[in-house]
């Protein structure tokens, strides 16, 4: 009997735990009554517009735009910001805060424990709210951490960005998204309950992170760079494989986005009904069409390929020679990919996958996104409205209106004419609470 009260003490607990994640996620927005009045010279308080307004004030009541006015108003707790360029706090759709690469990655993995990278992930995403975003989707991390961390930040005990936590990704036994390159009993430590071969076991694997935490589902639909293997960038899944993949997240109300280099491995994923795109690299005429018939997004992170070009072929290079030969092979295509996929109509959101690149360096994708052809407007507005649709939270993010949580970041200069400028952001608010003003 004693042993009975235990099992059901801790799954009530466990209930309780889940039950207080999906309300702390869905809390309603405070309206505490302290009041601050944000003085604004130029506004862009709705992306999708372009439209720049010109002096007037944010009335914000505890974390919440209340008012928009005319002209420079109110007394008490007045921000000053008449000669800054505001906008709304950035999101970036893909990071990965408990890691970062260097030449130790390979060996963190055995020296540092969960705790450690949840501590890690805290440094991180002080140092990318204070970089302007204040949101961002985690796509690939350990359970325990990255859920503790995003947990820590709704609380207030850490300070970071808003975070959307897929945790550990779905992945092939042995291929992207599991252990690679290590000795045989390490890799049998090092594997994710996650991991899975066949589509009953898939769904398995999807049912696993749905119970441990995950907000959505990733999957790494083919091989990857920064694997430690020789496996290329192709397909990894079957067809039957990523059906039950999406068809059982779909059903447990979770988004899938798929890690996809090879143009076989992203159309495979989208006929799937898969819903968002990572990279992209290889992506051709059929998967374009397939993004629109879908209206699937695709998030481009050229930061990472710009990245891996740059370590593999520099004086420096700290990665293996299995993930050099990709990252020479893949860094320098994804450009022109973004390019494509622009002028093909294909909906883009904002990531960076940072983790890969240093965290808190998120902006330096926006001259990316201009080298590749959108607009500085149509930049921002991937780091906004866009990235908000896609993340499924445009009641939360991406506009600063009445009734919205009072996230904004402010600049000197005009990001409309010079997109670098949201490298210098001097000005963070997020919910209401000032984190960065020099």
């Amino acid at each position: 009997m004693k042993k009975l009260a235990l099992i059901v003490t801790a799954a009530v607990l466990a209930a309780t735990g889940a039950e207080a994640r999906q309300a702390l996620a869905a809390a309603p927005i405070s309206a505490e009554q302290a009041t601050k009045f944000v003085q604004v010279g130029r506004l862009l308080a709705d992306p999708a517009s372009g439209r720049v307004l010109r002096d007037k004030t944010l009335v914000i009541r505890g974390n919440q735009v209340v008012e928009i006015r005319d002209g420079f108003v109110g007394d008490g707790d007045v921000v000053d910001l008449r000669s800054a360029f505001v906008l709304p706090g950035l999101i970036d759709s893909h990071v990965h805060l408990g890691s970062e690469q260097s030449p130790t990655s390979r060996l963190d993995r055995l020296t540092m424990s969960n705790a450690d990278q949840a501590m890690v992930g805290a440094r991180h995403a002080r140092r990318t709210l204070n970089a302007g975003f204040t949101t961002v989707a985690d796509l690939g991390g350990a359970n325990e951490s990255i859920f503790a961390l995003r947990d820590a930040v709704r609380r207030g005990d850490v300070a970071g960005p808003r975070i959307i936590a897929a945790g550990s990704s779905v992945s092939v036994h042995g291929g992207h998204g599991d252990a690679n390159g290590y000795r045989e009993d390490i890799l049998h430590v090092l594997s994710n309950e996650s991991v899975c071969s066949g589509a009953e076991d898939c769904r398995r694997a999807v049912r696993t992170q749905v119970r441990a935490g995950a907000d959505i589902i990733k999957i790494t639909a083919t091989g990857g760079v920064l694997s430690n293997t020789a496996a290329g960038l192709n397909q990894q899944f079957t067809q039957d494989e990523l059906a039950s993949i999406v068809e059982v997240a779909h059903r447990m109300g979770r988004q899938v986005t798929a890690h996809a280099h090879g143009a076989d491995g992203i159309n495979a994923f989208l006929k799937a009904g898969g819903d968002s795109i990572e990279h992209g690299t290889y992506l051709d005429d059929e998967s374009m069409r397939l993004f629109k018939a879908n209206g699937a997004w695709l998030v481009p992170t050229l930061l990472a390929g710009d990245f891996v070009a740059r370590v593999a072929s520099g004086p420096d290079n700290f990665f293996t020679p299995a993930q050099s030969a990709k990252a020479l092979e893949a860094g320098p295509k994804m450009l022109d990919m973004a390019a494509r996929a622009h002028r093909g109509g294909v909906k883009i959101a904002f990531g960076t996958d940072s983790g890969v690149s240093a965290h808190g360096d998120n902006a330096q994708e926006f001259a990316l996104l201009v080298r590749a052809g959108l607009t500085p407007l149509q930049a921002i507005q991937s780091a906004t409205i866009g990235a908000a649709e896609h993340l499924r939270i445009s009641a939360e993010a991406g506009r600063i209106a009445p009734g919205m949580p009072a996230d904004l970041i402010a600049v000197a200069g005009d990001p409309l004419n010079d997109v670098t400028e949201l490298e210098r952001v001097r000005f963070v608010m997020k919910g209401g609470q000032v984190f960065r003003q020099d």
